[in-house]
């Protein structure tokens, strides 16, 4: 269980989701070092507003993460009165199932893929032809999920839950850049896609060409910084930086720090 003993691992999701990440680090004998490149901004957008009003009209809804079931009952708090009794819900993955329960609704469907595709995936077998499907989340999140819902004949209604910013402190982030430079923390754990292109916008911002891409991008690259990604779709964004990263096979927080912490053991850092 001291597969990371006294190894720094940094955690750059936003920074109410460390908490998981953080715990299972230190189980691991190491550790964490909480830098979140991304902040997550509960939003009163009118299509929430519309999603909570059309509510009893829902044959389905879906939730991507806790983020937008925190949101959707905070401006709609009587949501399970409301919701059509015939409505059925699929979320991405057991973290956010888990979230749900606590605001007394049960995921009917959750993918062993934990991505968008595996929720699709899951849709194929269903017919969906003029059902009324609310998902509220964050705008900027990929369109392959209401994209391939409407192409099977749903009508899909995506409201903004939450929007993704840069953090407005960035201290802890610039603490991280460092630590990579000086080859003071053992790896860099990322989340999803954004959680990436904000670090290297945040570095590329903070310092020179040469040194952003030598000493910052060169020991992600080089391997001197070991990089774990939760899945395929946020390793696809650190090889766009030329980044290989190591990515478990079931898509959880827990399992990627799991195949951190065996890499680690393996090459006996």
């Amino acid at each position: 269980m001291n597969n990371l003993k006294g190894k720094v691992i940094a955690i750059t999701r936003p920074a109410e989701r460390t908490a998981e990440a953080a715990e299972i680090v230190e189980k691991y004998g190491g550790i964490p070092f909480l830098a979140p490149t991304l902040e997550l901004q509960i939003s009163s957008s009118d299509s929430l507003i519309k999603l909570c009003k059309m509510a009893a009209e829902l044959d389905w809804l879906i939730f991507t993460s806790p983020t937008a079931i925190l949101s959707l009952f905070k401006h709609c708090k009587d949501l399970d009165e409301k919701l059509n009794p015939r409505c059925r819900i699929a979320v991405i993955g057991p973290r956010t199932a888990n979230f749900l329960m606590e605001y007394g609704l049960e995921a009917e469907i959750i993918p062993e893929d934990y991505t968008a595709e595996g929720l699709l995936e899951v849709f194929k077998d269903i017919d969906i032809r003029n059902k009324k499907i609310g998902l509220p989340r964050t705008m900027i999140a990929r369109d392959v999920l209401p994209e391939g819902l409407k192409e099977r004949g749903a009508q899909v209604f995506v409201a903004e839950a939450y929007r993704s910013a840069l953090p407005n402190d960035r201290k802890k982030v610039n603490e991280l850049i460092k630590l990579i430079i000086d080859k003071k923390v053992a790896a860099v754990t990322f989340t999803s896609p954004l959680t990436v292109k904000n670090l290297f916008k945040m570095a590329k911002e903070e310092y020179k060409k040469e040194e952003y891409e030598n000493q910052i991008l060169g020991h992600l690259q080089n391997g001197e910084v070991l990089v774990a990604a939760i899945g395929p779709v946020t390793g696809k964004a650190l090889e766009e930086y030329g980044i290989t990263a190591l990515t478990p096979e079931e898509y959880t927080v827990k399992e990627m720090l799991n195949r951190l912490a065996d890499e680690i053991a393996i090459r006996n850092l």
